[in-house]
């Protein structure tokens, strides 16, 4: 059924629409109702493999099992079967790379997580011709060790025998999403949004181009069939037998889609264990000057793909994990805002955390995390808040060069993710972007976006409209800091960025 098209009466008779969260740090499996409200969830954490300094890996078939454990623990809790849903979606980490026998559906290697930047020597050796911008025109993103394609190129050239094989059928490439719903349901498909992470996919054509595959040396036997966001794309087996797997979206586009940004000019950031700021630019894509990238928002159905412009943040909720598990300096990621708050302000205290360089707007593979205008006057308080304010500081640059980019003013910015709970930090994002910052009822929104996709697939909601009605308002912070306040405090944000630059070097292959 295509995606808004009228409900038949098995859909009307069926109460729920489920989704997978597979994020980078846990899996959850959430059951919504019709209001977008949340009736049933379960969630398991899996392991962060870290094998040297910048690499970082997650156990695929670990993710797998969680993901069959989510689920069977979400509807046994609620009293529910598979019956009681009329479709489920899937968002996922992106960017994060599988390669697994097609034959024994085993993976051939850890997944290299989106974060790992193994790649960069490779980065350097593809930008020696045409820069780091050589293929941003065809798929909107700059060369970097963030996106799919060279961390395919490390597996081929690195697991023994892979290249070969990846030419001759046996081995298969995806996402996540496309690890999931190979053994979900044994389809190898990615949607739109996730393909457009690879840079193997083309905007203009949404499919695989081959000029990238031939430079990238990537086979086409290898990759998944690019489809839809929202669209009836499989029917599950196990857990979830016979129901339609019927929306797939990237976790940012997916909260973006939760947020009900529909309308070109509207804006979501998602704070998590990275930060992403999204805005909806419509049905064509803003090739970015600013140090963005150009992503697919979504598509819905047969409607032509909608596309974003996004910034994407390397660190900012892990940043206080990092204070947690490295330093002890909390006992608890919810103590921060109770530390932050035993001072006054930061102390002339600034915290950047380029521990895998710094993304968007920068793109500086060279950075490394400083703290920068320690006194003896400064304490762990003011550590603990220039670690928060530095994900204000991330947002503050994205949206700059977003409206540059864009030439849309922000006029609210819309909020969601683990750290919007935190009052501090949602009252320091809005004096220092000098706009509303507006937290809705419903802050899963990254699941919930990925339930509305499959729900719009089977008639389970009419259309965009729908969602819009389940969209409200819990808190608005309204900005309250002075102009020069707030232009000290840039200031000296920029001036310890600078700070950051040039501590790692990366020397192409010989």
């Amino acid at each position: 059924m295509a995606a808004g098209s009228a409900p038949d009466r098995r859909i009307e008779m069926t109460r729920y629409v489920g989704a997978i969260d597979q994020g980078t740090t846990s899996t959850r499996f959430i059951v919504f109702d019709r209001a977008g409200a949340t009736v049933a969830m379960a969630q398991r954490e899996h392991q962060q493999i870290y094998p040297r300094p910048g690499w970082v890996e997650h156990d695929a078939m670990e993710i797998l099992g969680n993901t069959r454990a989510v689920i069977a623990e979400a509807l046994r809790g609620a009293g529910l079967t598979a019956r009681d849903l009329a479709a489920i979606g899937i968002t996922n980490q992106r960017e994060t790379t599988v390669l697994w026998d097609r034959a024994t559906g085993a993976p051939v290697h850890n997944a290299l997580v989106w974060q790992d930047t193994r790649v960069e020597p490779l980065v350097a050796e593809y930008a020696r011709s045409g820069g780091q911008d050589r293929f941003r025109a065809a798929t909107g993103l700059p060369l970097a060790s963030y996106f799919s394609a060279l961390k395919l190129r490390w597996l081929l050239d690195n697991v023994p025998g892979a290249q070969a094989r990846a030419e001759a059928g046996e081995l298969m490439f995806g996402t996540i999403d496309s690890w999931l719903m190979w053994h979900l349901a044994g389809q190898h498909l990615t949607d739109v949004t996730n393909a457009s992470r690879t840079q193997l996919m083309n905007l203009a054509t949404l499919d695989w181009d081959a000029a990238l595959l031939s430079v990238f040396g990537i086979p086409r036997a290898v990759l998944p069939l690019i489809v839809a966001s929202s669209a009836v794309l499989a029917t599950a087996r196990g857990e979830l037998d016979g129901v339609p797997i019927a929306g797939i979206l990237g976790d940012q586009q997916a909260a973006l889609v939760g947020q009900a940004c529909f309308a070109p000019g509207e804006a979501k950031n998602t704070y998590g264990t990275g930060c992403f700021l999204l805005l909806n630019t419509g049905t064509a894509p803003v090739v970015s000057t600013s140090g963005l990238i150009t992503t697919v928002a979504y598509r819905f159905g047969e409607a032509p793909a909608c596309y974003a412009l996004e910034g994407s943040i390397a660190i900012t909720g892990a940043l206080v994990q990092w204070l947690r598990d490295n330093l002890g300096l909390i006992k608890d990621s919810a103590e921060v805002e109770t530390l932050a708050a035993s001072v006054e302000d930061n102390g002339g205290v600034y915290f950047v955390p380029a521990f895998s360089g710094l993304y968007a707007p920068y793109w500086r593979a060279d950075a490394r995390g400083v703290i920068a205008g320690l006194t003896r006057y400064a304490g762990k308080g003011h550590i603990a808040r220039a670690a928060l304010e530095a994900t204000a500081y991330q947002t503050w640059d994205v949206l700059e060069a977003m409206q540059r980019d864009s030439g849309v003013q922000v006029r609210t910015l819309r909020v969601d993710g683990g750290m919007v709970v935190n009052e501090r930090l949602m009252q320091f994002q809005s004096d220092i972007l000098d706009v509303p910052v507006v937290r809705p009822k419903v802050i899963e929104t990254t699941a919930l976006g990925a339930a509305y996709a499959a729900g719009l697939a089977v008639g389970y909601w009419r259309g965009i409209e729908d969602l819009r009605q389940n969209w409200g308002v819990a808190r608005t912070w309204q900005p309250e800091m002075a102009e020069a306040t707030r232009a000290k405090l840039t200031g000296g944000w920029r001036k310890a960025v600078e700070r950051s630059f040039g501590w790692e070097s990366f020397e192409a292959p010989v």
